[in-house]
């Protein structure tokens, strides 16, 4: 069998990286360029991944004749593509939108499909694109990928049955052309809390929370610290402190109101304002805003809100102040040495958006299996 050559590839909405991560630290792809509209974040991807082309442009401006131009890489010379369009107006989390802009712009990862017409695409999203407009969406983007002969098919994939500390849900569309069948990853974990341990020998459980962020310093509302609290405890840790600076970057918390702060004091593990002395019930939010995260399960969803109590469900477990970026971070299995750019807002931004590392890398995987298998 001759040696595989490595497979280019390009991300689209490209983020900070979290899709081009799982890429990115296999030998046998080459990430050549990358697309990304806001300034901040191309800055942030282009720290982690500094050889490649990143254009920061709004996507209806990527062509080919650009990256055959800038690059010398003819559109046939391309294997695979990647991207998730941004994912809010599909989002099940906040109001969906089905006449925002964002949510046509699978319409341009089609029209770059059709000029680069790669062998292989990967096309992420959220969990509400499985049911918006009753499913008709989906449809739609499917047969419009089929149109360009691929063959289609999809799955809804949850970070937490791959080691992540999180239960996230994407939904995974795959196109290829070929000759062999994809095979998405199969779960090396699972949730102890709805599965007896019958036949769940060859999983683990779900990482919880505590086993993700348990090193990072106990700090209060308005403090940081610069120190880890304690050698690695775990594998995970272990894996995201290595190669980092014995300096821990983005672990501080904002100023929260004396009021906020007495609520999550008050919270229990798991808590929400139900929990709380009625004069201290917030009068608004949604259903799971102004609530604690749990200490022995993963985190749930986290978002660009991550720090902001009246958006999300963002207090940490055992402290009264939200989620750090860092510990955002490591929700995402971001290790602690990639580097987010800009605000607190924007890194939260970055992280919240982002496919967490390890989802991209078990797919990743199965992608290449695929190409070896075709060979």
């Amino acid at each position: 069998m001759s040696k595989m050559k490595k497979l280019k590839v390009i991300d689209l909405f490209c983020g900070v990286g979290g899709l081009s991560y799982g890429f990115a630290h296999d030998s046998s792809f080459e990430i050549v360029a990358a697309n990304e509209i806001l300034p901040n974040i191309a800055k942030a991807y282009s720290l982690n991944h500094p050889s490649v082309k990143v254009y920061t442009e709004d996507v209806k401006d990527f062509s080919a004749q650009k990256i055959e131009r800038d690059l010398g890489i003819k559109p046939d010379e391309i294997d695979i593509i990647i991207g998730g369009p941004p994912c809010q107006a599909y989002s099940t989390v906040g109001k969906r939108l089905i006449d925002d802009p964002r949510s046509i712009l699978f319409q341009e990862y089609y029209r770059i499909l059709k000029e680069f017409r790669p062998k292989f695409f990967l096309f992420e999203n959220v969990k509400g694109l499985l049911s918006i407009q009753d499913g008709e969406l989906l449809k739609t983007i499917i047969s419009l990928f089929e149109s360009l002969g691929y063959k289609v098919q999809y799955k809804l994939l949850n970070a937490a049955d791959f080691g992540a500390p999180q239960i996230r849900e994407r939904v995974i569309i795959i196109g290829s052309k070929l000759k062999t069948d994809f095979q998405y990853p199969k779960p090396t974990h699972y949730d102890p809390e709805e599965s007896l341990n019958l036949f769940k020998n060859d999983l683990k459980p779900y990482l919880t929370l505590e086993e993700a962020i348990s090193d990072l310093p106990f700090i209060r509302s308005n403090e940081q610290s610069f120190e880890y609290s304690s050698a690695p405890q775990n594998a995970f840790q272990t894996t995201m402190r290595k190669n980092a600076s014995i300096k821990l970057m983005d672990h501080n918390s904002p100023n929260n109101n004396e009021k906020l702060v007495k609520i999550m004091e008050l919270l229990p593990d798991g808590g929400t304002p139900e929990d709380l002395p009625e004069s201290l019930r917030p009068t608004s939010g949604f259903k799971n805003t102004y609530c604690r995260l749990w200490w022995k399960r993963p985190a749930t969803t986290i978002t660009r809100n991550l720090s902001t109590p009246s958006s999300s469900r963002c207090i940490h477990p055992k402290a009264p102040r939200p989620l750090t970026t860092r510990e955002g971070a490591r929700i995402q299995c971001f290790p602690d040495n990639y580097q987010f750019y800009g605000s607190r807002g924007d890194r939260n931004l970055q992280i919240g958006n982002a496919v967490p590392t390890f989802l991209s890398t078990v797919v990743a995987k199965a992608i290449l299996e695929n190409f070896k298998e075709d060979m």
